[in-house]
């Protein structure tokens, strides 16, 4: 298993849909700005999944939607290797990973440079001790914030009760704007890309467990 993911490590340096970041590029601003000109090399809106892990979600999207750029992002280069493997051997253009810490998006983004974000059943972190981790807290949803166009849609979709429930309490106490929110998205009859099933949905779908879905702004436009 060590062999496998040093092998990993190794290929996704030579990968050229997979940009590692390290300290040298964040804080040079080597890829702020630069991403639809310089690394997709057109003008399509750019969409990020977060902890993205082998990047299941970021192909869907990407071959239902080929007039945007997706970029899936996560710290763990072995989950990123599957998902940039496939990217490759399906000709997708649009996609590309992003290995960075989370916290670090205002540094690798600019201002207004992304249209639209995917959080696809994150890591609850159900302990209130690690409430700062989740992804839809208010720590995260400033980052967000900074490089998110004002019309830019968030997406939450999880398995995590907790998280659904903490995720609308968060957005009501700061008077965020709630577009979607359905408690079972088997309800949907209309939303785009929610049939997009990941390994884990399917097996959340087989014990039984409701997805729930919540899209929602951070500017009260």
């Amino acid at each position: 298993m060590a062999k496998n993911k040093l092998q990993r490590f190794s290929e996704i340096r030579n990968f050229n849909n997979v940009i590692e970041i390290n300290y040298d590029v964040i804080f040079n601003n080597k890829t702020a700005g630069c991403w639809q000109k310089d690394i997709f090399k057109n003008n399509n809106p750019i969409v990020l999944e977060l902890a993205c892990g082998k990047g299941e979600y970021t192909i869907g999207l990407a071959k239902k939607n080929p007039n945007k750029n997706y970029i899936g992002i996560d710290i763990k280069g072995e989950r990123i290797w599957k998902g940039a493997k496939d990217a490759i051997d399906l000709n997708l253009d649009n996609v590309r990973f992003l290995r960075t810490r989370i916290e670090h998006l205002n540094l690798v983004f600019s201002e207004n440079e992304v249209s639209e974000i995917w959080i696809t059943f994150p890591d609850p972190f159900l302990k209130k001790s690690k409430s700062r981790k989740r992804l839809t807290s208010l720590r995260f949803l400033e980052i967000y914030k900074q490089i998110l166009s004002k019309k830019s849609f968030i997406h939450l979709k999880t398995d995590s009760q907790e998280l659904y429930e903490y995720t609308l309490d968060v957005l009501v106490k700061n008077k965020l704007r709630i577009l979607e929110n359905l408690n079972d998205i088997t309800k949907n009859k209309k939303i785009r890309d929610l049939d997009i099933k990941t390994y884990y949905e399917k097996k959340f779908n087989l014990m039984g467990k409701s997805i729930t879905y919540i899209k929602f702004m951070l500017n009260n436009i």
